[in-house]
């Protein structure tokens, strides 16, 4: 049984139309508990389909640019295998080692990644334009620029040869971090109870809200994508009364031109961007 599901993750990145099912089943379902249970009522400028195209675009584009890095991807994992390069080769590590250490290394390479575009003057032009949306929901998640996007690859990426991450544990994490998105930034009401019980372990809804309240210093905390060890352990969490929230940019940002795709692509290359 355990096998089967190795050897199923294994050669999960042949199957795109699979992958895509975990993206697209998670959209939809948060989108619909969504109208069921929402967290907060949300004020969209035009409608909530409108406000979605704007950030499908950018998941688009997202997924273009990740699919082009999974090519070097599969050969960074192919060629630690052949060389015996890594920590899960260094430490012997057998299938469960290899699991844990290879999920929990591309994990920091999210919180590591975020954290570096939030300190770094030049890269934070890409990432503000994720937050930038005014209006939290699931379609937020991949709300990415394209330089951000690139970013994020070349982190996964750096991790992967540092860790020696298997391709299963690599299609593990992957799938888990984008079913993981979905719920974190989807606007659902959970029960305060369960989401705290939730944030002691993994990234829980209220707990990744906090990260996108406009005001400092709560914009720079909670970088966490799946598991919230990083930020809990690393002293970058933080907590945040879900009645306070309020989404989007203290400065850098016009709120006007939050759903302008062109303006949003633009924005980072501005001579005079603060």
């Amino acid at each position: 049984m355990f096998q089967n599901i190795i050897d199923h993750f294994q050669t999960l990145d042949h199957r795109p139309l699979e992958r895509m099912t975990f993206l697209v089943g998670g959209l939809l379902f948060f989108w619909i508990l969504e109208g069921a249970i929402p967290l907060i009522q949300m004020n969209y400028k035009k409608t909530k389909l409108k406000h979605a195209s704007v950030n499908f675009i950018f998941t688009v584009i997202h997924l273009i640019i990740h699919t082009f890095l999974a090519i070097f991807i599969i050969k960074l994992s192919d060629w630690c295998a052949a060389t015996q390069f890594g920590i899960v080769y260094w430490t012997n590590a057998n299938i469960l080692e290899t699991i844990i250490i290879g999920v929990l290394s591309l994990d920091l390479s999210s919180w590591l990644v975020h954290l570096v575009m939030h300190k770094n003057k030049f890269l934070w032009r890409f990432h503000l334009i994720h937050h930038s949306d005014t209006n939290v929901d699931v379609t937020t998640g991949l709300r990415h620029h394209p330089g951000d996007s690139l970013l994020r690859g070349i982190f996964f990426m750096l991790l992967i040869f540092i860790s020696g991450a298997s391709m299963y544990s690599v299609m593990m994490y992957q799938t888990l971090v984008v079913i993981a998105t979905a719920f974190t930034h989807a606007n659902i009401r959970l029960p305060q109870a369960l989401d705290k019980v939730l944030s002691y372990f993994l990234i829980s809804p209220n707990m990744h809200k906090v990260h996108h309240h406009w005001k400092q210093p709560y914009t720079d905390s909670n970088y966490g994508a799946v598991f919230s060890i990083w930020d809990r352990i690393l002293g970058t969490f933080s907590h945040l009364d879900v009645k306070e929230l309020k989404y989007g940019l203290d400065k850098f940002y016009d709120e006007k031109k939050d759903e302008d795709v062109a303006e949003l692509l633009i924005h980072p290359f501005k001579k005079n961007h603060e």
